[in-house]
């Protein structure tokens, strides 16, 4: 438990449990939507995915995590057919 108390000094903050299932489900995502969009040659699905494996990272807070993440699936569903 000293380790996790060590971190929160330096600043590091582990992310919820809520904030990893969400960058792991987006990043499933977004590589099958990656991988649809290579194999069809549509640079929608493809760039979209590509968003959908890289924005958690530029992300902090979870609950933008979620609303960008389900904004991008909308947008995704729109143009998968």
């Amino acid at each position: 438990m000293n380790e996790i108390k060590n971190l929160e000094a330096l600043g590091l903050v582990l992310p919820s449990p809520a904030y990893i299932v969400g960058a792991i489900l987006f990043g499933i995502i977004g590589y099958a939507a990656f991988r649809r969009g290579r194999k069809t040659m549509r640079p929608a699905l493809t760039w979209t995915g590509v968003v959908l494996m890289l924005y958690p990272y530029a992300v902090s807070q979870t609950w933008l995590l979620w609303l960008v993440g389900i904004g991008l699936c909308g947008w995704l569903y729109t143009q998968w057919n």
